[in-house]
């Protein structure tokens, strides 16, 4: 991996993580098109952590909170939420890293994520805040998180979706999905230090200083960013307008599945 891939790779996980559109979709999408194999699984874990700042600097006040009442109903909501996702993770292992490894699924999966999304802006508006939420809210929207663990599927648009599909409003939904985002973050990374470490190949780690560096120093400056825009603007922009986007993208990798087979394993 070169500098030039992993700044380009970083733009990419630092502006698709928080936007719903999926981050991991497109990374798996443009380590493909770069022909990365070696360090693509260390890399993924560094710029993904390092996203995480963004939302530790933006919502450091509910953090905070969050670690000086453990016990309170938000913490609560946040574990009843990561829980189906670690089950699906635990599950369906196997299967997902064969994904992740293929890239055969990508088109569907970001078209899914169109139509989430789409099916989501039809939704009517709620005043519904943490103060009404529930804890079968917090497993319906951690659901829809666990079925973003497929690698084109949006992490935030599904989570968001399953929000506002539970009567939350908008503003919080976002703000949920992010303080969401924490744990599932830190589960799918630990998980993945821990897979590596016992790989007998060290492939998986091969990738040089700098690249990694200039990955993650890009990924968390445009991480930080892409959360204090989505924060601003959420509640004045449409989900349509991302639902265009991964409908385009997804299309134009089933194109190429089809009749030319050069970046994705063919579907026929």
């Amino acid at each position: 991996m070169t500098v030039l891939q992993s700044f380009i790779l970083g733009i990419i996980q630092g502006l698709t993580e928080f936007l719903p559109i999926s981050s991991s979709g497109h990374l798996v999408l443009f380590q493909k098109l770069f022909g990365l194999e070696q360090g693509v699984v260390t890399f993924d874990i560094a710029v993904h952590l390092a996203t995480l700042i963004g939302v530790f600097v933006v919502l450091r006040k509910d953090i905070l909170n969050i670690l000086k009442k453990p016990l309170g109903k938000l913490p609560l909501l946040i574990v009843a939420g990561t829980i189906p996702a670690v089950i699906f993770g635990i599950v369906f292992s196997d299967l997902i890293n064969g994904l992740f490894q293929s890239g055969i699924s990508l088109g569907f999966e970001f078209i899914l994520t169109g139509l989430v999304l789409w099916y989501a802006e039809s939704l009517k508006s709620s005043n519904k805040g943490l103060d009404r939420m529930t804890l079968m809210d917090a497993v319906v929207i951690g659901t829809a998180q666990s079925i973003a663990i497929l690698p084109a599927i949006s992490r935030s648009g599904l989570t968001i979706a399953g929000s506002l599909f539970r009567g939350l409003n908008r503003e919080f939904a976002l703000k949920f999905s992010f303080l969401l985002s924490i744990p599932a973050i830190l589960g799918a990374a630990a998980k993945d230090i821990y897979d590596i470490s016992g790989s007998a190949s060290g492939s998986s780690i091969s990738i040089g200083f700098w690249p990694l560096l200039t990955g993650v120093v890009t990924s968390a400056i445009l991480g930080y960013l892409t959360v204090r825009f989505m924060l601003k603007v959420f509640s004045k922009i449409s989900l349509k307008i991302f639902s265009y986007y991964v409908f385009a993208v997804g299309i134009l990798i089933l194109i190429d599945q089809i009749f030319f087979g050069r970046f994705f394993m063919k579907l026929f």
